[in-house]
């Protein structure tokens, strides 16, 4: 766990602190690319990320209240994909963002990473101020998209035989 402060903010990668219904809510009723994904789904993401980073506002009576998320998902060593970034919309403006990219991009844990990808309709002038850019040859990249899980077609008996 790391964290950082800046002013009344604090960016963290402390799981513990998330708070699920703010990420959930933000995921599901505001953002464009998960508006149709289950609570469940979202818990299951965020546990199984290796590094999630929550911003916070440090009140006054020493509570925080989140208001931005992004995770990574990575082998720590060649490849990371960064998704579900945000920031809630009455916190943004006042450069959250661009401090919470300054973070993932430093960040130690993901400094051997040779390629981090991302994906995004409409910040990718924010992206690019870290180093993002299109992908070079878009037709050597692939992507298999699944709105379901699919069923095994067969089983499998007692012996390992499929039956």
């Amino acid at each position: 766990m790391t964290e950082w402060r800046q002013n009344d903010f604090l960016i963290s990668t402390d799981k513990n602190l998330l708070d699920i219904n703010v990420i959930y809510n933000f995921l599901r009723h505001e953002s464009y690319w998960a508006k149709d994904r289950p609570r469940e789904i979202v818990e299951k993401s965020i546990e199984n990320s290796l590094l999630c980073f929550g911003i916070y506002k440090e009140n006054m009576d020493g509570t925080i209240e989140q208001v931005g998320f992004a995770r990574v998902i990575t082998d720590k060593a060649t490849f990371a994909y960064l998704c579900d970034v945000f920031v809630v919309p009455e916190f943004r403006g006042i450069g959250l963002s661009k401090w919470l990219m300054g973070i993932i991009t430093t960040h130690p844990e993901l400094q051997t990473v040779r390629r981090m990808l991302l994906v995004t309709y409409d910040a990718h002038k924010l992206y690019a101020q870290y180093g993002f850019k299109d992908i070079d040859m878009p037709q050597q990249f692939m992507q298999l998209i699944q709105n379901a899980p699919k069923k095994i077609p067969y089983i499998i008996d007692d012996q390992d035989q499929i039956c």
